[in-house]
């Protein structure tokens, strides 16, 4: 792969670098990584909305701001003690990680579906996470609720796990109105929504753990026989 030249990303690097340098922006230079997640929440969460129904204009506007922010907690990073990287390191990481999540296509591997695809993306992520004992490690809970349900489902799937099967509509726009109008209904009746599908959700969590353990129980008295 040839590297081609970005001259105005190196020139955003720069801008951001002359911000944070001594006699720069006395905000800029102030800013430590959890000062900025608030900002960077709202950044991809503004970025959603350009995707979602913004303009072409909107969307490189909103794109750029969260770019920034990666190049933001970078250059915190290359002068903060004990971190000490910069955007390049993360290019690197990322780089490497992404040629050896698809051996299909660098590699000899096999697998021509996005199903085959993601099994064995899933087979890799395990493989160079080993310290990761549940199907659970690494999921961020402080997802929205319904990004958060999405992903446990799919993870309890892969442990058999056994969830509830309602009639659902055949499209996202019916689907959208059903949604609203269990939130509706649950407003009326003085019901948090978004609390109880969390309360929900840990319950989900704990079936998959229970899952886990019980697959692991099973395992070693296979291998103990």
């Amino acid at each position: 792969m040839t590297a081609a030249p970005h001259p105005k990303l190196d020139e955003l690097i720069a801008v951001l670098e002359r911000l944070r340098a001594p006699g720069g922006c006395a905000w800029d230079g102030e800013q430590t990584h959890e000062s900025l997640v608030r900002y960077l929440i709202e950044e991809c969460f503004e970025l959603v909305d350009a995707i979602e129904s913004g303009s072409r204009d909107d969307l490189i506007e909103e794109l750029g701001d969260v770019l920034y922010q990666v190049i933001f907690h970078s250059d915190i990073a290359a002068h903060t003690p004990g971190e000490e990287f910069t955007i390049e390191d993360v290019a690197e990481q990322m780089t490497r990680k992404m040629v050896g999540r698809h051996p299909h296509v660098f590699g000899e591997i096999v697998a021509d579906t996005p199903d085959a695809v993601m099994a064995n993306w899933e087979h890799l992520k395990a493989a160079e996470k080993p310290h990761r004992t549940s199907v659970l490690d690494g999921i961020p809970h402080g997802m929205p609720s319904l990004l958060l349900a999405d992903k446990l489902v799919g993870k309890a799937h892969g442990v058999e796990v056994e969830l509830p099967d309602v009639p659902v509509p055949s499209s996202e726009d019916e689907l959208g109105d059903v949604l609203l109008a269990v939130v509706t209904s649950a407003k009326a009746r003085g019901l948090d929504a978004e609390r109880a599908l969390r309360a929900r959700l840990r319950l989900l969590q704990d079936e998959i753990r229970e899952a886990e353990d019980a697959a692991e129980a099973q395992t070693s008295r296979g291998m103990s026989r």
